[in-house]
């Protein structure tokens, strides 16, 4: 494996890993196979933005609410703070870099995003810029322009087996984050 999969974090042993990509790419499904394989909490953010009502109202158009980002950057610095911690959102551009070890951006073909979202009983316009979202690449760009290069880790998700062997990439990279701080101890 390589040295440099994760960056050095003196401050905790475990990292904090942020699992994003456009709406219906399998960011909620693997978030939770990738905390039950590597012993990780689960933050779901949009459940957290819902039950601590961290918006500013509800988009009847999108169906969705209206993020205050500042609201959920206070909510969940104490929940990073000693790592361990897996986030999964649609969007990363807002959260400090200094949360994350390792930024996962999940990416699928569009048809399956569109599948994916029409059986969620997403509304039209809803699905339609989400697809379009995915084929401009908004949220992989995001995270370009928000972390560190090394942080990121690009993946397709389309398969059952893409998924199986990203979990499987993923936990391979907290474990060797979590061997080389040992070693510091």
């Amino acid at each position: 494996m390589d040295s440099s999969a994760l960056p050095k974090s003196p401050s905790r042993g475990n990292p904090n890993i942020l699992i994003t990509g456009t709406p219906g790419t399998g960011k909620t499904t693997t978030a939770e196979m990738v905390a039950l394989a590597a012993d990780l909490k689960k933050i779901t953010v949009g459940d957290l933005v819902k039950e601590r009502k961290l918006h500013d109202g509800y988009n009847e158009d999108m169906d969705t609410y209206w993020l205050n980002e500042d609201k959920v950057v206070d909510e969940m610095e104490d929940m990073m703070a000693d790592g361990g911690v897996c986030v999964d959102f649609h969007t990363c551009e807002f959260f400090p870099e200094r949360w994350f070890d390792l930024v996962v951006v999940l990416r699928a073909d569009t048809t399956k995003v569109y599948d994916r979202l029409e059986a969620r009983g997403y509304k039209q316009n809803k699905i339609s810029e989400n697809v379009e979202c995915e084929i401009m690449q908004v949220v992989l760009d995001e995270a370009k322009e928000s972390y560190k290069e090394e942080l990121i880790l690009e993946l397709q998700s389309n398969t059952v087996d893409d998924m199986e062997e990203n979990v499987k990439k993923i936990a391979e990279r907290v474990e060797e984050f979590r061997r080389k701080h040992a070693e510091k101890l």
